[in-house]
């Protein structure tokens, strides 16, 4: 059995992907074509991804699954309308995914992942929507209700893991990306100092950060060893200087990446 799924956000899709992907590993059996729509941002860029989807049913013979993270309901609207099951990040999935697949998920509801509690998914919810708000430096105006800022270069981890907090322990967890001019200021960035207390930092050794920059951009300053040796070492002097516990996640998987944070950080998960 063979599905196309599109990951469809106005910003990187990153988050798109990692939901989905999260959700797609339930399905075994199922072999999926992946497509990522990044930055669909106006009515344009909406259209011609329903065109994409069009073309996918049409080859398929099934209608395609969507994981969207669009914020404007008029593109939301008009991804709605299109030959897919769509799939809103804020709404509970896996009832819709079972039906849509024809097959029960790898775990049952209601339990490891409690979606059959309402209290429960309501909780997941507003931690998720609030990940997503403060993901990647973006909504620093709500840092006072976050449960944990995460900080790290680009490509640490941030972004799994503040999702895994928000999925499986309902933890309202931002994430904040130092830039190489954050890294060359004195100390903390103005709009996270008076946070500190709620900072935790992620780092890893430079040659598994230029591997991942590497995938990403290959052969850039980006992602050179060099540049990401200066990066780890400004960061981890960073985090030492204020005193922000921080954790290397090299070798680590985001499940555990998530369990050390929530463990070192004293965070109380929500109780299902």
């Amino acid at each position: 059995m063979k599905r196309t799924v599109f990951f469809v956000s106005d910003h990187t899709a990153i988050t798109a992907e990692t939901f989905g992907r999260s959700l797609l590993s339930q399905f075994e059996t199922v072999t999926f074509e992946r497509v990522t729509q990044p930055f669909v941002d106006c009515e344009a860029k909406a259209i011609d991804t329903c065109r994409r989807i069009a073309d996918a049913f049409a080859r398929d013979g099934q209608a395609p699954l969507v994981f969207s993270t669009l914020t404007d309901d008029h593109l939301r609207q008009i991804l709605e309308r299109s030959e897919a099951v769509v799939f809103d990040l804020f709404e509970a999935f896996l009832d819709r995914m079972e039906t849509a697949l024809g097959q029960p998920s790898a775990q049952a509801i209601g339990r490891a992942h409690g979606l059959g509690n309402a209290a429960l998914g309501r909780g997941r919810v507003e931690a998720l929507r609030f990940a997503i708000d403060c993901d990647d430096g973006i909504g620093v105006d709500a840092y006072d209700n976050a449960d944990i800022i995460l900080v790290g270069v680009s490509r640490s981890g941030k972004t799994p893991a503040s999702l895994f907090l928000a999925l499986h322990y309902g933890i309202k967890a931002a994430n904040y990306p130092l830039t190489e001019e954050d890294l060359n200021l004195s100390g903390l960035p103005s709009n996270l100092r008076k946070h500190r207390e709620r900072l935790f930092g992620l780092t890893m050794n430079p040659e598994r950060l230029h591997q991942l920059r590497e995938e990403r951009r290959p052969g850039s300053r980006y992602a050179s060893l060099e540049q990401c040796r200066n990066e780890i070492r400004a960061a981890d002097g960073l985090f030492q200087a204020a005193g922000i516990p921080y954790l290397d996640t090299s070798t680590m998987s985001v499940e555990e990446i998530a369990a050390n944070i929530l463990h070192r950080a004293g965070l109380q998960r929500m109780r299902w």
